[in-house]
């Protein structure tokens, strides 16, 4: 019987010893045998280098919550181009091709994440399932596009188009037909990779009879039908918003994207990785109530993940040394090279912006855009909305058509909301009236809670603790910006 006992004992020791096996942090993991690994989702004991069910799960939604975070990152530069379509459908009544919403106020103007308060925009939005579509392009100073779901441009169009600002007629075929039979003789012929397609119109020449004759000059139809003039919906001084949604309303776009549009190639893996949390190419989105809380997580934390990547960009330095300038369009126009998706590069952009094309990425002398943005100050500290602080923009700001100073809010990255009712009271710029300028030429603009005293023609107002960040556009950069000749200070703090 003693025996017995002893026997028994020595057995049930020597499972416990087996059920716990040695303890080890992750890094050290074996995976082997009996062992007690530390995560950071708990311990994760192993039996014989198996785990049990309870194990089995966390494993599960620690895998589910990581891809949920990866893939909102990768999918947000759609959802952000349908958030914009929705609101302008909402706010504008766009129920036609041939619809086009035209932005000009600041209240119109706040929609757009980080939209330029100098030149109108007009937006219009194309579905190429049906067929490609005609476009006839008018002649004169404009900066435009025809743009993808991925926001790249299919071409740019007027100055840095193919036509040079000459004029000419454009067919955009959708990503599923033939592009070769649409090819002709002196028309632009280009192929879009989504079935998806925005009409993004900026008009540089500021005269009124150029914008007159640029609206009825402007023609479109799809192959084998009339072409018909725009309908232009303008002057409806409306707020809507084109920030990318929070929450299970982010994932409910994205499923609608993937459902309607050709998945390409090397964006398959990430398909992959949505399927488990119930997003699926031809099925509804109806996640579970697991799917759902870690598809809110995930989202939460892809959003962190891109604000940092968007404040602390790791993979560029500034474009001027020794200052925390950057060249806030800092990839190509394909987003992607030979080896690699430039995945951190376009998240960069494409949460604190919409849109890319040509003119902005590769922009040659005396065209184009160059967009440049700063989040602190000259001691390297981050710009507050409690602080004040002012930028001395040089005399000589080198561009042939005008610069500009503009103000967005961190948490929307649309034109700051102040309480201003007029663009000057978030932008600023050569081509502002009032500004006030030094005897030597150059400019000294000030952002933040407070106006000194007998400056407030060139200030910019913070508000609360909504934390803000400026683009310095140069709009047609000449040779000095290009060879760094041209340099602006940091900002510094004024009180």
């Amino acid at each position: 019987m003693k025996k017995i006992t002893i026997s028994l004992i020595l057995a049930l020791g020597i499972t416990t010893v087996r059920a716990q096996g040695q303890t080890v942090p992750l890094k050290s993991a074996t995976l082997k045998g009996d062992e007690t690994i530390e995560t950071s989702i708990g311990d994760i004991a192993l039996i014989d280098s198996y785990f049990d069910t309870e194990a089995s799960d966390r494993l599960y939604d620690e895998m589910d919550y990581q891809r949920a975070s990866q893939a909102w990152i990768w999918g947000m530069p759609m959802v952000s181009m349908i958030t914009q379509k929705n609101g302008l459908e909402e706010k504008y009544g766009l129920s036609s091709e041939h619809d086009i919403a035209v932005l000009k106020s600041l209240k119109e103007k706040r929609g757009i994440v980080t939209g330029n308060l100098t030149v109108p925009y007009m937006f219009g939005y194309v579905d190429l399932k049906k067929s490609p579509v005609v476009f006839e392009y008018p002649a004169g100073a404009t900066a435009s596009g025809f743009v993808d779901i991925w926001q790249r441009t299919v071409t740019d169009i007027g100055q840095t188009g193919p036509e040079k600002a000459q004029g000419g007629t454009f067919i955009i075929v959708g990503p599923e037909d033939d592009v070769e039979k649409y090819k002709k003789p002196g028309v632009y012929t280009y192929q879009s990779v989504s079935n998806f397609l925005v009409i993004a119109l900026r008009i540089l020449d500021p005269s009124p009879a150029y914008y007159e004759k640029f609206k009825s000059e402007f023609k479109m139809g799809h192959v084998g039908e009339p072409l018909k003039k725009f309908n232009y919906i303008e002057d409806k001084d409306v707020e809507w918003s084109g920030t990318v949604p929070r929450g299970i309303d982010f994932w409910e776009t994205l499923s609608d994207i993937i459902d309607h549009e050709p998945i390409r190639k090397i964006d398959k893996p990430w398909t992959a990785m949505l399927l488990p949390l119930g997003i699926e190419k031809g099925k509804p989105f109806d996640p579970t109530e697991r799917q759902k809380e870690i598809l809110l997580k995930g989202g939460a934390m892809g959003e962190l993940m891109a604000r940092n990547i968007q404040v602390n960009p790791r993979y560029t330095k500034p474009w001027w040394e020794g200052t925390s300038w950057y060249k806030s369009y800092d990839f190509s126009v394909p987003q992607e090279t030979d080896t690699r998706l430039e995945l951190d590069e376009r998240t960069t952009w494409f949460y604190e912006a919409v849109y890319s094309s040509k003119g902005m990425v590769n922009p040659p002398v005396g065209a184009g855009q160059v967009y440049m943005t700063s989040k602190r100050d000259n001691n390297g500290d981050l710009l507050r909305a409690d602080k004040t602080y002012v930028l001395h923009v040089p005399s000589d700001v080198p561009v042939k058509q005008f610069w500009s100073v503009t103000l967005y809010s961190e948490n929307t990255r649309r034109p700051y909301d102040n309480g201003g009712t007029e663009l000057k009271d978030v932008t600023l710029g050569s081509r502002s009236q009032q500004l006030q300028k030094n005897a030597d030429g150059s400019v000294d603009i000030y952002v933040g809670a407070k106006s000194p005293a007998g400056k407030e023609s060139n200030y910019l107002k913070t508000v609360g603790d909504d934390g803000w960040f400026v683009y310095f556009r140069l709009y047609a950069p000449l040779e000095p910006f290009f060879d760094k000749s041209f340099k602006l200070p940091d900002w510094e703090i004024v009180e």
